[in-house]
This record gives structure tokens, C-alpha cells and sequence, in this order.
């Protein structure tokens, strides 16, 4: 259409010429004298060129200012992007809830160029509160903000200096279908927030909400984890010192009867065993308290606390224990959770050898192999009574806990005897299952 009508400015000004250059030969020649003729003539040309010229530059400065016009949105939304890209990569590296949306609101009052702005959740029970806050320097401060607690309702203009909403712009922070909270910017000035605002705060309160989520499903992670541990060690203390003791007491009977009875050898017998009980319980208390109280330490990692753990384990139990880790077994980074799972499964396997293997010597061996890391632990005992291993009575209590912190990693466990004599632990933990599922 634009290409015919720059064309069409050019067909007039042919013809335009064209009378005028007949118009000269029939009828100006008879009528003046030359030179007022060509005078005429190069008259009507010039005022045709320049109308013609007029219309097109018009033309072409009305299409400059429309691209110029366009350009500039594109440039600001490329601004706008570049900035929310930036504040995306910021808010990933901060590692609590409280500092990403500080930093939400911070970049919220700064892109849209307001004097305030607040973020407030809303509870579960229905209650709003101001989360964070941010205020131009030197327009408004904290003092400009109510903190004085929830409330019913999710109306963000009552936690905040009426003057300061003259304009204002808020957007929702939602959580599937249900809104849990508002992201608001406001101006002491009147003035209008376009497209371009409208979608800078949506995607910042998007990402306020995606933080909260995120917030509390790890804290639900760290629940769970927490009351899985507590459990397992509850099971550990019935199946383990819980027998023990029942065990103690029912030996102090028979010594009380057998002294009654005047069988003092018998009931010396009794106390023998009694004792040995005793610094059984004593060793595997002590066991406990070494696995709880050891750290692993981020720069050590997993095989560097086994080391540590292996080196304590063989003072106190007078058994050699050592560990044994290929390259990349020792530069993996798994999730602190997963780490502090397999300490335990290697943490109750020695405690098992010691306990029950009558061996010398133990061997933890890490390797990872293609997309899997493998423990195994090996001793050179007497082996263990497998059916029993199955069972939950005592000795055998640990098995079932090692099995159940495996398969709660969605790794392989196996328990059997070695073809020259003692018991093998294998441990087999699918390391893109782990990072993939972000077990942490």
C-alpha cells in the first residue's frame, strides 16, 4: 500500500509537468514573450516539486516517529527484561525466604520507578501481614509502614501511609488456584502505570510466590526428614538398648533367686554376663554419640567423616577399620540429607561387625561406577546368621534400619556372606535419581 501511493505522488507530479509543458507550447508562447514564459513554467514546477515534496516528507516524518515510537517500546521492554533477568539471577542466589523478598520489593520499587512498596502474605488462617517492605530514601521510611501485625482481610492499603498510594499498582501472589499474598507499588504523584509495569510487577510477585512455595516445602522436607530420624532411632533404642535392658533386668532376678537359694556361683555366673551386657550397652551408647556428635564437614564430605569415623571406631573398638574411595567417590557433592543416610548405614554396619562378626579387620570401600556410587563394606568375621538378619529380635535390629535408610534413597541394599569367610555390604545409590529428585 505504501509502495502505491509513493508511486501515485510520482504519476501526479508527471502529469502535473505534462500540462504544463503543453499549456506553455499552445498557449503561453502566444501569450508572453520569452523569457516570462519559462519563468512561468519553471514557477508551477517548483511550487508542484515542493507540494509534492511537502506531502512526502510529511509522510516520512510521520513513519520516522512511528518507528522511533517503536524502537523506544522495544528497548524499554529489553530494559525491562534485562532488569528482571538480573533480579531472577539475584533472588536464586539468596539462600532465605526473608532476604528474597526484601530483595523482590527493593526491585520492584527501583524498575517502576515508585516511592514505596510492600509485599504481604496471607496466612492460613486467613490473617495478612507485612512481609517487607522498601521506601524511596528520603520519601519514605519504616516509620511510613504498619507493623503492628496480622489482621483479617488481604487489603495491602492499610499497612501503608495513605499519601503514598496517590497512584498505585499492586499484583497477586498466588499458589495454584488460591491467592497467598499482594506485591504492591505505589507514588506520592498521580500517575499511570502501563503494560510494561503491569507485567514487571506480575512477574516479580510471580516470582515472590514461587520463593514462598518453595520456602515451605523444604521446611515440610525438613519435617519429614526430621521425624523419619527421630523414628529410626526410636525403632534403634526398642530393638536395640531397649532389649538389653530387659534383658539386665530379667538376669537381676534370677541373681536375686539364685542368692535367695544360697547358689552363689551360679549367681556370680549371672553377674558375669550381666557385666558383659553392660559394657556392651556402654560401647554401643558411645558408638551413638560418636555418629551423632560428627559432623561432615562441606569440604570434607562424606568419605572424609568416614575416615574420621573409621579412625575413632578402631581406638575404641580395638578393630581395624578403614576406608577406601576412588577419585570421583571423593570430589561427589551429594545433598547433605543423602550424605548423612549413607554415614549411617556405614555408622551401623561396623557396629554390627563389632558386635557380632567376631572379626579383625573391616574394609569401607566407595567407588562410583557410571551413573552410581557403590559402597561395600566387608569384614573377615565368622559372617552372619542371614534368616536372623531378616527378623527384627536381637542381635540383628540393624539390618532392617540400614535396609529401610537405602530404599529411602531409592538405593539397593544387599547383605551377604564373602566366598573366603566374614559378611559383604553392598550399597547401590542411583546418583541421577538423587540430584534429579533434589534430595536435600
Amino acid at each position: 500500500m505504501l509502495g502505491a501511493r509513493r508511486w501515485l505522488v510520482v504519476l501526479v507530479l508527471l502529469v502535473v509537468v505534462g500540462v504544463v509543458e503543453v499549456s506553455s507550447d499552445s498557449l503561453l508562447d502566444a501569450a508572453l514573450p520569452f523569457p516570462l514564459d519559462t519563468l512561468v513554467v519553471m514557477t508551477v514546477i517548483t511550487f508542484a516539486t515542493l507540494l509534492g515534496a511537502s506531502i512526502a516528507f510529511r509522510r516520512v516524518d510521520r513513519l520516522a516517529s512511528t518507528l522511533q515510537q517503536r524502537n523506544a517500546e522495544l528497548e524499554a521492554r529489553h530494559r525491562s527484561a534485562a532488569a528482571l533477568h538480573r533480579v531472577s539471577m539475584a533472588l536464586s542466589a539468596l539462600p532465605e525466604l526473608q532476604a528474597i523478598l526484601d530483595a523482590v520489593v527493593d526491585d520492584a520499587r527501583r524498575l517502576l520507578d515508585a516511592d514505596v512498596a510492600l509485599l504481604v502474605l496471607t496466612r492460613a488462617d486467613g490473617l495478612a501481614g507485612l512481609q517487607a517492605t522498601s521506601g524511596k530514601p528520603g520519601v519514605a521510611g519504616p516509620a511510613d509502614f504498619d507493623r503492628s501485625g496480622a489482621g483479617p482481610g488481604s487489603d495491602f492499603r492499610r499497612f501503608v501511609r495513605p499519601e503514598l498510594l496517590r497512584s498505585q499498582l499492586a499484583a497477586p501472589l498466588r499458589r495454584g488456584g488460591r491467592t497467598i499474598g499482594t506485591l504492591a507499588v505505589g507514588s506520592l504523584s498521580e500517575r499511570d502505570y502501563g503494560v510494561d509495569a503491569i507485567e514487571i510487577l506480575a512477574s516479580l510477585a510471580s516470582q515472590a510466590a514461587i520463593a514462598v512455595e518453595n520456602d515451605r516445602l523444604q521446611r515440610e522436607l525438613r519435617e519429614l526428614a526430621i521425624r523419619g530420624e527421630r523414628e529410626r532411632i526410636a525403632r534403634e533404642m526398642h530393638d536395640g538398648l531397649a532389649q538389653v535392658l530387659g534383658y539386665v533386668n530379667t538376669k537381676s532376678q534370677a541373681v536375686e533367686e539364685l542368692l535367695a537359694a544360697g547358689r552363689v556361683d551360679e549367681a556370680r555366673s549371672h553377674l558375669a554376663e550381666l557385666a558383659t551386657a553392660a559394657r556392651s550397652v556402654y560401647v554401643d551408647v558411645r558408638e551413638a554419640i560418636l555418629g551423632l556428635t560428627s559432623p561432615i564437614v562441606p569440604e570434607r564430605g562424606l568419605v572424609g567423616a568416614l575416615e574420621e569415623y573409621a579412625q575413632r571406631y578402631s581406638e575404641a573398638s580395638k578393630l581395624v577399620a578403614v576406608v577406601v574411595a576412588d577419585a570421583p567417590a571423593r570430589e561427589l557433592a551429594l545433598p547433605p540429607q543423602v550424605q548423612a543416610q549413607l554415614y549411617r548405614i556405614v555408622q551401623e554396619a561396623l557396629t554390627n561387625v563389632r558386635k557380632h562378626a567376631a572379626a579383625q579387620r573391616a574394609c569401607v570401600e566407595l567407588t562410583v561406577d557410571g551413573d552410581a556410587l557403590r559402597i561395600t563394606v566387608d569384614d573377615d568375621g565368622r559372617g552372619f546368621d542371614l534368616g536372623a538378619s531378616e527378623s527384627s529380635a536381637w542381635p540383628h535390629f540393624g539390618v532392617r534400619t540400614m535396609r529401610e535408610r537405602a530404599e529411602s534413597l531409592g538405593g539397593a541394599f544387599e547383605l551377604a556372606p564373602r566366598p573366603d569367610g566374614g559378611t559383604r555390604l553392598r550399597l547401590a545409590l542411583p546418583l541421577p535419581r538423587v540430584f534429579e529428585a533434589g534430595v536435600s
